[in-house]
């Protein structure tokens, strides 16, 4: 796809979680492969991390994990992609995450995703990342902070334009229209961060 090669997918690595968030998440890993865009994402074998690395490397998709080399240690890596990075800790991991990156997906996880997602926000309100940041509520998971970030800004802690820093979806299918039709971020973002 035109301007769109690779996406970094921030997701759960619980398997005790409902059905539903992996049928989505094998959909979204279709969708990556129908449309040639490689998949950056955390490196791990279970979980949502698993279930999209699984998918796309059946349908001949692209890979690239980023894990840390404890996590290596105890195993926790896939095995089955063969473009695994190995980083020194998990601060690296997230610049990893960034480099390269067309768009930033968060699909429903734990305090990882919830983390990555969050300072992806931040970085992209200071302008140090400008790229589409597009969280999928599956079955309304990320209701919650989203009424959280909205109470953040109706109390005047984050900007009154903050809510265009991220996109929100409801479905896999509709993640890459959403990338596609992201408004650009201000260049000048940074002059723009602080409340006065």
């Amino acid at each position: 796809m035109d301007g769109l090669t690779q996406i970094c997918v921030y997701c759960a690595s619980s398997n005790q979680i409902s059905k539903n968030y992996f049928d989505e998440t094998r959909l979204l890993g279709e969708e990556l492969v129908k449309n040639d865009i490689t998949l950056i994402y955390g490196g791990g074998s279970s979980g949502l991390m698993g279930c999209i690395a699984d998918r796309m490397l059946a349908l001949g998709g692209r890979v690239i994990g980023i894990i840390p080399d404890f996590m290596k240690q105890v195993e926790w890596a896939h095995a089955g992609v063969a473009e695994m990075h190995i980083v020194g800790d998990m601060h690296e991991r997230k610049k990893r995450f960034l480099h390269g990156t067309d768009a930033l997906v968060a699909l429903p996880g734990g305090c990882g995703t919830l983390e990555e997602l969050l300072e992806a926000i931040t970085l992209k309100r200071l302008g140090l990342f400008n790229k589409p940041i597009i969280i999928v509520n599956i079955d309304a998971f990320y209701d919650p902070l989203i009424a959280m970030l909205n109470s953040c800004i109706e109390q005047r802690f984050m900007n009154r334009d903050s809510n265009k820093i991220w996109k929100i979806v409801s479905h896999a299918m509709d993640v890459i229209p959403a990338i596609l039709s992201a408004e650009k971020w201000h260049e000048n973002a940074i002059e723009l961060a602080t409340l006065k």
